[in-house]
């Protein structure tokens, strides 16, 4: 049984007929729709998420034109990544959340790889590459309390 990434529908309305889908780092996770239950820091690779033709008009211009994130509208429920496998309930044993450190510094190169050449992109990439930029500035951002 695979139990990885599979296509998933719109993340905003859940049409099954989707025309884009964008990467993100986990860190992404908490910033979406419905998000409370899901130990993000678990997730192994990158979040997926995908865009019906329509929702793709307004998400791609809320993100170029107006400079607005949609992430907090898109359900995380609809989604695709893998967790870690639990083996800490099974083997009594904990193990080390993974690093996305890897993940977090790949997509984030490919994101300054895309805003350098801007004009050769294509408009998912250029909505990818700010979605990612978005989140890692946000994360890097202390948190209130945080000294």
């Amino acid at each position: 049984m695979y139990t990885g990434k599979t296509e998933q529908p719109c993340c905003l309305c859940d049409d099954p007929d989707t025309v884009t889908r964008i990467d993100l780092p986990p860190a992404a996770v908490p910033e979406m729709a419905n998000s409370g239950p899901i130990a993000w820091q678990d997730i192994e690779g990158s979040v997926s998420i995908h865009f019906c033709d329509s929702d793709w008009a307004v998400v791609r211009d809320l993100v170029l034109n107006m400079g607005q994130n949609p992430l907090g509208k898109c359900n995380v429920a609809r989604a695709s990544f893998v967790l870690r496998e639990d083996f800490e309930a099974l083997l009594n044993d904990v193990r080390d959340e993974p690093d996305h450190s890897g993940v977090e510094a790949e997509l984030l190169a490919d994101s300054e790889r895309v805003r350098a050449a801007a004009e050769e992109a294509t408009d998912s990439e250029r909505v990818q590459a700010a979605l990612v930029q978005w989140v890692l500035d946000e994360r890097a951002e202390p948190q209130r309390g945080d000294d």
